[in-house]
């Protein structure tokens, strides 16, 4: 350890630094062959400064796929051919583009510059242009003008010129301009608080929701198509040009991303964002995104979820380029599955599943079998002449996370819905995914984090078949409190009964937040907010709530409903009319956006919660002595009579009603209906009661102990305004005062069922 410090201190590196090095295994042994290759090419004179600054950038920005040629640049450096950082950056980038052996070593050394002179004739006279262009700017602001915008266009003419000879020049030529510094140029500026904000607009002028997806985070790192060799850990084989080539007049030079769903259940929230992220990114590349579907495992899928996936897909407002199987590639697929036994890549395993199960287990006895034997032993499990369980075809590989040789096919005796029994070997997921990206030519393999494991035997697979090979990137999941989203977990849901199906308005499947109200636009919006990252994201579902109120608001119209309603009759309603109409804005504040009419009559509704006996100070409706007034009607009324039944319970106010201009003004306003129509209205709360249900720690009973009972409140007297009779299934409205709410497709002709999406305002007490 001693040794190593004492080594990269030599270079340059400051005690501190050498012993940060020293915590990543893989710099500090690459870090230390880079300088014994420059000390075996420069006679062991490199211990400096100045050349070790240069063999620390090329041993931390060197990708993994060129560090063949580490030596080459050491040499280089040693030899004083490569003098700058600037001249070091372009010797990799060239060789990012030129990866294969032998280096063409005159193209690389005039993309780099070597050889090349600068005098500083040269560095004077560009300097001085530069300075002529801003010199009125800097003889207004003298020394507080940014002098980085003339360091960067000076070395922009002078690319291969020593920077600090370049700043020298500019310092120089600006002292001779200006003179000394002033004690006015020596006052440090005035404090300002900056604030910057990156804001998502979403509503347009119109009031519709814009599209806001971008490419932004760190999707703006991907490669280009065709240079998906410049991407770290990206594995060249001596075809891979080739192969690259074809791929790039394939695709035309856009980009080709996928969207690779399993169809055994229905898209949740999380898919939202794989959605959003393939369909998006591809979009804002001007590019194509297949839907593809992995149906690999013919026992759990179902034709309903195909067509509910495709369906979620487009509500969220993408089409895809294609519609595509990996079904579409069985044949394809078992011919690759051939080819690498042939190969000596893959092997017939007779281990039993559970056998396979963890990591560290031992290896196959029959990994080293011969070729011939595992390719008639293949070929007996293609035409059902062994058991399920009894055999597996074994790819002789090592998973990143240390898992050996995973499974390629396994057999089972399931009919396939697209190709019957046709097959009774299935491709596992290690197997098909990577090929079939390959086979369509995609150019970025976008999956969730938990595949970074995968990526060295995605491009393992690749690569020893001589097949096109994709570059994986990998990001975040998106993950919310207070659910759960494994099929698994929310079929037991389902069979327990405590939901009654995939589409519960108290679930985070996409048909359920559809079915709850949730427009696409504002899960769309969600997503872009929550960005792409490489880290898993676990959200509070306020957050997305919040995006859901944000849209609501500019496209739901308002509308006047009573959950709990109290029927109220007006005695000494203007004796000239038995019924009077009023309108009411669509959008209040924004009259262009229409209105509608609603009758207003001697008996209405108002919210049983809206009606005390005794009120206190605080109390701003109405009461026996407080009149209140009653939305857009231009009337005030008051509690004449309190009409109980038996039971003591309210059943009837009698009221006398004022015009607002001659009364006093009333403490507040209520909602209210006239001549309603009945509906059912259904109030959700969260389905569990633990931010994390799925935490023993947090829920030691498991999951299905933390489900909340109350979460569902029915309420089936409730009245609407006639205004919204000719509503259709998903239509939104926000019924005033109460929340936003959205037509259920249990609605009939004859009553409307609705849900309420969101409340108009957080609560308070969900936090």
């Amino acid at each position: 350890m001693a040794d190593l410090v004492e080594l990269f201190v030599s270079i340059g590196l400051n005690e501190q630094k050498a012993k940060e090095t020293l915590k990543n295994e893989q710099l500090t042994a690459f870090l230390k062959q880079v300088i014994h290759e420059a000390e075996r090419s420069g006679n062991g004179a490199v211990r400096n400064k100045e050349m070790g600054k240069l063999i620390y950038q090329l041993a931390t920005t060197m990708k993994s796929q060129i560090r063949s040629h580490s030596s080459l640049l050491a040499r280089y450096i040693a030899e004083r051919k490569i003098t700058s950082e600037v001249q070091l950056s372009a010797a990799l980038d060239y060789l990012l583009h030129n990866p294969l052996t032998p280096v063409d070593w005159q193209a690389l050394e005039q993309a780099c510059g070597v050889g090349v002179i600068i005098t500083p004739e040269e560095i004077e006279s560009a300097v001085e242009s530069v300075i002529k262009q801003y010199k009125e700017d800097l003889k207004k602001q003298r020394y507080k003008f940014n002098v980085g915008k003339i360091l960067g266009e000076a070395k922009a003419k002078l690319k291969w010129a020593d920077g600090k000879a370049v700043k020298s020049e500019v310092d120089m030529q600006i002292l001779d301009l200006l003179g000394p510094k002033t004690e006015a140029d020596q006052e440090k500026p005035s404090k300002q608080k900056v604030c910057q904000v990156h804001q998502i607009e979403i509503i347009a002028e119109d009031g519709h929701v814009k599209s806001f997806m971008e490419v932004m985070g760190d999707a703006v790192k991907f490669h280009k198509p065709g240079e998906n060799y410049k991407t770290d850990g990206y594995v060249i084989t001596p075809r891979t040009m080739e192969l690259l080539q074809e791929h790039l007049k394939t695709v035309g030079g856009k980009v080709h991303t996928r969207f690779p769903p399993e169809p055994n259940g229905i898209l949740h929230i999380g898919h939202a964002k794989a959605i959003n992220f393939n369909f998006g990114y591809a979009k804002g590349m001007g590019g194509n995104c297949y839907l593809r579907y992995d149906d690999t495992n013919p026992e759990k899928e179902e034709e309903r979820f195909f067509h509910a996936i495709r369906d979620m897909v487009e509500w969220l407002g993408y089409k895809p380029f294609k519609v595509t199987y990996a079904s579409d590639n069985f044949e394809k697929l078992y011919e690759c599955a051939v080819e690498l036994i042939k190969r000596g890549h893959a092997y017939v395993c007779h281990q039993r599943p559970e056998e396979l199960k963890g990591f560290n287990t031992p290896d196959s006895p029959w990994r080293d079998r011969p070729v011939e034997e595992s390719l008639q032993l293949f070929e007996d499990m293609r035409k059902g002449k062994i058991n399920e369980g009894e055999a597996t075809l074994r790819m002789k590989t090592t998973l990143e996370e240390g898992k050996k040789d995973p499974v390629a096919y396994r057999i089972k005796f399931t009919p396939h819905h697209r190709t019957g029994d046709k097959w009774c070997i299935y491709p596992t997921y290690d197997f098909t995914h990577c090929l079939c990206d390959s086979i369509e030519n995609i150019t970025h393999s976008l999956c969730t984090k938990e595949f970074q494991s995968r990526r060295s035997s995605y491009y393992w697979l690749c690569n020893v078949l001589d097949m096109y090979c994709p570059v994986q990137w990998e990001y975040g999941r998106l993950n919310l409190n207070y659910t759960v989203v494994s099929k698994r977990k929310i079929a037991k849901l389902i069979s327990e009964g405590f939901v009654r199906d995939w589409d519960d308005p108290r679930l985070f499947t996409l048909t359920a937040l559809r079915r709850r109200g949730f427009p696409a636009e504002a899960i769309n919006y969600f997503c872009a907010k929550v960005g792409v990252t490489m880290a898993q994201t676990v959200i509070d579902p306020i957050m997305l709530e919040s995006c859901v109120r944000e849209v609501l608001n500019v496209v739901a119209p308002r509308a006047m409903a009573v959950l709990e309603p109290l029927k109220v009759v007006i005695e000494n309603f203007p004796a000239d009319v038995t019924r009077r109409e009023v309108t009411v804005p669509n959008f209040p504040g924004d009259e262009s956006r229409g209105s509608h009419i609603v009758p207003f009559t001697e008996v209405v509704f108002i919210e049983r919660s809206d009606f005390r006996e005794d009120a206190d100070k605080n109390y701003k409706r109405l009461a026996v002595n407080q009149p209140v007034g009653l939305r857009h009607t231009g009337f005030v009324i008051s509690v004449d009579r309190v009409i109980k039944n038996s039971e003591g319970e309210i059943t009837e106010l009698r009221v006398k009603c004022n015009s607002a201009s001659d009364a006093a003004k009333p403490k507040g306003f209520i909602h209210w209906v006239s001549e309603p129509l009945p509906c059912e209205v259904r109030l959700y709360e969260r389905l569990f009661l633990h931010k994390n249900p799925e935490d023993s720690n947090e829920v030691p009973g498991g999951f299905l102990s933390d489900v909340n009972r109350d979460s569902l409140t029915v309420l089936s007297n409730a009245v609407v305004d006639v205004s919204v009779r000719s509503a259709k299934v998903f239509d939104r409205f926000q019924f005033e005062r109460n929340g936003f709410f959205s037509v259920d497709p249990d609605s009939t002709p004859d009553r409307l069922v609705f849900n309420r999406t969101v409340t108009l305002k957080e609560d308070p007490g969900k936090h």
